[in-house]
C-alpha cells in the first residue's frame, strides 16, 4: 500500500456513474472490504496524479445523508470520522435535480467538494443544457464535466481534486430554511459550543437535532452537557410545531428540495419538443406490463445457457490441463501418503473447483452487463408487482438479484431497504437464491446426467425454483414473522449505458480473485481434511486379505484375466479402505437420514463439509472418488459419478434440489449474524432452509421414483 497524500470520498445516486469514474481512476489498483464495524463492502483504489498518493474510497451509492437507511449512515461516517481531504460527488446531468439534493447535504457538512457532472451526453440527448460555471456559482464549489463511460474528464477531474484540495479553501455553503427555523438553529449551535468533545459540524449537528436523527441523538446523549441541549431542542420542536404546523423534519427537507428545484431551474435550459430517448423506446418493451416478465426470465434463461454452453469448452481444457499436471506429478513422485494427499487430496479437491472458473467469469459477466447497462433497475421494477403480491417492497428484488453472484453481498444489499420488515424478510429468505459457488455444483451434475440440449435447461430451473421459493416464503414470513403494510415503490430509471470494458473486467477480475483465494485457502484446507479422514484408518480389520488374493490372482495362467481380477480387487480394496475411514464411519453414521433421499454416506459427507463453502461439495466428493480409485487409476469427477450406481439422473436432480436450498455458507450465516445483530436468526435461517431442503429433496426423489425416472 502507497503511502497517501490525499483522501479522496466518492459519493453519489445510485445508477450516476461512480464506479465507472472509479474503475477509470484507480484501473486495477483496488481492494474490496468492509467499513469497520459493519459488513457494507468497502473499495477502496490508489492513483499517483502530480507527484502526489491519492487513496480512494468509493461510497455506498445513496439518495441522500438523512440515516433512513444503513448505507446513508456508512457514508456520513466515513466523511465525519475518517474526515476524506475532499469529497468527489458524482452527479447524473440526465437527473439533476434529484442528484443534487445529495449535494446539498454533503456541502452542508462543511467538506471540501468537487462536484463531477457525468452523463453530459445523455443529457443532451435528452435535449438538457446545463450551465455549469452558474451551477458552481450557486453552490461555491468548482465543477467538472465528465462522460465517465468514455473517460472523458478523468485527468481534469483529479487537476481539480488536488487543487482544491492542497488550497484547502472551501466556500462555506449556508442554505436558509427561513427566520424562525434559522432562529432556533442559531439557538442550538450556541448550546453546542458548551460541548467540547464535539466533532461533527456545529450548524450541520444543530440541523440534524432538529430533524430528529437518531444516530445524533445517541450521540449527544452520550457526551457531558449533552442533556442540556437534548432538552433544548426538545423546547424548539414544541415551540416550531405551532408556527409550521408539520414535523420538522418535512419541512427541512421541503427547504432542500425547494432551494434544488429553484437552482435546476436556473441552470438548466430544457429544449421545447424533446425526442423520445432510446431508453425510453426499450423500456417501452422490457418494461411492458404484460412482456416486461416473460422478456425477464428469457434473458435469465438465456444466461444460464450461455454460462453452461460456452463454459463448457474451456472447462474442459482445464479438467484437461490439471489431469496432464496430476499425471506428471505422479510420475515423479515415490508411492505413500504424500502421493495420495497431492493427487487425490489437491489435485482430486481443489482442481475439481477451479475447473469451473471459466462458468463463474461468465455468470459474473452477465450480471455486470445488468447492472452496468441499468437494465437492474428495470428488474426491480418489473418483479415489483410479484414483489407485492407476497408483501416486499419491489427495491427488495435487487438484492435477490446480486444473490446470484454471492448470498454475502445480496444480504449487505439490504441495508438499502428502509423499512425494517422489509430488510428482515428479504435477509431471510436471499440464501434461496442460487449462488456462484453453488453453480459448479449444478455444472458437473448436468454434465453428467442431461444431455447437452436439455442440460441449460435444467439447470435454469434450479435457479426458478429458488426464485419461486423465495417468493413463497417470503410472503410466509411477512404475514407471520412481520406482518405489517408494504411500502410504497419509488425508484428511478436510469438511462441505459454501454457498460465500459474496463469497468465490467474490473468487476470479473473481483470475483474471479476472490473465487480463487477461496479455492487456495478454504478448499485447500477442507480437502486436505477430507484426504485425512477418508485415508484412515489405514487398517481394514475383517476385510479382503489383500496380499493372500493378490498371490493367488498371479497364479493365473491368462495374463488378460490375471489383469482384470487384479483391477477388480483393488477396487474392492480401494472402496473397502474408503468405507472403514472416518469420513466412511460418519457417512454411514448419517446415512439413515438422506437414504430416503437417494443419497448414500459419501453424498452426505459431501453436503456436511460444503457447509463450509458449497464448492467444497465438489472437492469432498472430487477427493472421495479419487481415494476410492484403484492406484493406477484415473478418471474425471464425471465419468467417476457416472459409474457410480447410486447416482442417477433423479438423484442428480435431487442433490441440486437440496443444495440450493440447505443451509447457506459459514460466511453468509455471520453476515446474517452481523446484520440481524441476533443468534436467533441466523440458527432460523440455518434450521428452516435444512428442514425445508430434506422436505423438498425427499419430495422430489419420492415423486420421480414413482414416476419411474
Amino acid at each position: 500500500m502507497p503511502s497517501v497524500n490525499l483522501t479522496v470520498a466518492l459519493a453519489g445516486n445510485p445508477n450516476s456513474g461512480k464506479t465507472t469514474i472509479f474503475n477509470n481512476i484507480t484501473g486495477s489498483h483496488q481492494h474490496v472490504g468492509n467499513y469497520p464495524g459493519v459488513t457494507v463492502e468497502r473499495r477502496e483504489g490508489f492513483r499517483r496524479f502530480e507527484d502526489k498518493d491519492l487513496l480512494l474510497i468509493d461510497l455506498p451509492g445513496t439518495y441522500s445523508l438523512t440515516a433512513h437507511s444503513l448505507d446513508e449512515v456508512v457514508a456520513r461516517s466515513v466523511i465525519i470520522d475518517e474526515k476524506p481531504d475532499i469529497i468527489v460527488n458524482i452527479l447524473d446531468a440526465s437527473n439533476l435535480e434529484r442528484n443534487l439534493y445529495l449535494a446539498v447535504q454533503l456541502l452542508e457538512l462543511g467538506r471540501p467538494v468537487v462536484l463531477a457532472l457525468n452523463m453530459t451526453d445523455v443529457a443532451e440527448e435528452m435535449g438538457l443544457e446545463v450551465d455549469e460555471s452558474l451551477l458552481g456559482h450557486k453552490l461555491g464549489t468548482p465543477i467538472v464535466r465528465m462522460i465517465g463511460n468514455r473517460n472523458q474528464g478523468t485527468e481534469k477531474l483529479l487537476k481539480m481534486v488536488t487543487t482544491v484540495a492542497v488550497e484547502g479553501h472551501q466556500q462555506p455553503f449556508i442554505l436558509n430554511y427561513g427566520s424562525e427555523i434559522e432562529l432556533h438553529i442559531k439557538h442550538i449551535i450556541d448550546a453546542l459550543a458548551l460541548l467540547t468533545e464535539v466533532k461533527f459540524p456545529r450548524r450541520w449537528l444543530a440541523i440534524k437535532l432538529l430533524e430528529g436523527d437518531q444516530d445524533v441523538n445517541s450521540a449527544i446523549t452520550l457526551m457531558p452537557e449533552g442533556a442540556a441541549v437534548l432538552a433544548l431542542v426538545q423546547k424548539t420542536w414544541i415551540n416550531l410545531k405551532t408556527i409550521v404546523g408539520d414535523d420538522l423534519a418535512i419541512v427541512i427537507a421541503e427547504c432542500r428540495y425547494h432551494f434544488v428545484s429553484t437552482v435546476y431551474r436556473e441552470i438548466v435550459l430544457t429544449q421545447s419538443h424533446q425526442p423520445q430517448t432510446t431508453s425510453d423506446k426499450i423500456d417501452h418493451l422490457l418494461t411492458h406490463r404484460i412482456w416486461g416478465l416473460p422478456l425477464f426470465f428469457a434473458i435469465m434463461w438465456l444466461l444460464f445457457n450461455i454460462v453452461f454452453t460456452i463454459g463448457a469448452y474451456p472447462q474442459e481444457w482445464i479438467e484437461t490441463g490439471i489431469g496432464l499436471l496430476s499425471d506428471f506429478v505422479a510420475e515423479y513422485m515415490t508411492d505413500g501418503d504424500l502421493k495420495s494427499l497431492v493427487i487425490d487430496g489437491v489435485f482430486g479437491g481443489v482442481g475439481s473447483v477451479v475447473s469451473f472458473l471459466p462458468n463463474i467469469l461468465l455468470l459474473f459477466l452477465g450480471i455486470a452487463l445488468l447492472e452496468d447497462t441499468g437494465y437492474m433497475a428495470r428488474c426491480a421494477f418489473v418483479m415489483d408487482r410479484v414483489m407485492r403480491a407476497v408483501g416486499l417492497h419491489g427495491k427488495s428484488f435487487i438484492p435477490l438479484l446480486i444473490g446470484f453472484g454471492c448470498t454475502v453481498p445480496a444480504i449487505m444489499g439490504t441495508r438499502t431497504l428502509e423499512n425494517p420488515r422489509d430488510r428482515m424478510v428479504t435477509i431471510l429468505v436471499s440464501p434461496l437464491m442460487s449462488c456462484s459457488a453453488r453453480l459448479p455444483v449444478y455444472l458437473l451434475l448436468t454434465s453428467a446426467f442431461f444431455q447437452k440440449y436439455i442440460a441449460g435447461t435444467v439447470m435454469f430451473s434450479i435457479y426458478l425454483l429458488g426464485i419461486l421459493l423465495a417468493f413463497t416464503l417470503a410472503m410466509f414470513f411477512r404475514k407471520t414473522l412481520f406482518p405489517g403494510a408494504a411500502e410504497p415503490f419509488v425508484m428511478e430509471m436510469p438511462p441505459y449505458h454501454f457498460p465500459t470494458l474496463r469497468s465490467i473486467l474490473t468487476h470479473m477480475w473481483e470475483r474471479s480473485a476472490l473465487y480463487l483465494k477461496k479455492a487456495g485457502t478454504l478448499i485447500l484446507v477442507a480437502s486436505i481434511l477430507v484426504w485425512f479422514i477418508t485415508n484412515y484408518p489405514s487398517e481394514v480389520p475383517n476385510g479382503i486379505n489383500f496380499e493372500q488374493a493378490k498371490n493367488q490372482i498371479e497364479e493365473y495362467h491368462d495374463l488378460e484375466q490375471q489383469q482384470g481380477a487384479m483391477a477388480q480387487l483393488e477396487k474392492e480394496h480401494a472402496a473397502e479402505k474408503l468405507a472403514n475411514s472416518y469420513a466412511g464411519r460418519f457417512g454411514q453414521l448419517i446415512e439413515p437420514a438422506i437414504r430416503p433421499l437417494g443419497f448414500d454416506w459419501k453424498i452426505g459427507v459431501g453436503l456436511v463439509s460444503a457447509v463450509a463453502a458449497k464448492e467444497v461439495l465438489i472437492s469432498t466428493l472430487g477427493t472421495i472418488y479419487s481415494v476410492g480409485q484403484a492406484e493406477d487409476e484415473s478418471t474425471a469427477l464425471q465419468d467417476a459419478l457416472l459409474g457410480d450406481p447410486v447416482f442417477t439422473p433423479l438423484v442428480a436432480y435431487t442433490l441440486m434440489v437440496f443444495t440450493l436450498i440447505y443451509s447457506p455458507c459459514l460466511a453468509a450465516l455471520a453476515v446474517i449474524r452481523r446484520e440481524t445483530n441476533s443468534w436467533k436468526w441466523t440458527f432460523f435461517t440455518f434450521g428452516y432452509s435444512t428442514v425445508l431442503a430434506w422436505i423438498l429433496a425427499f419430495t422430489t426423489y419420492q415423486v420421480g421414483t414413482l414416476l419411474g425416472f
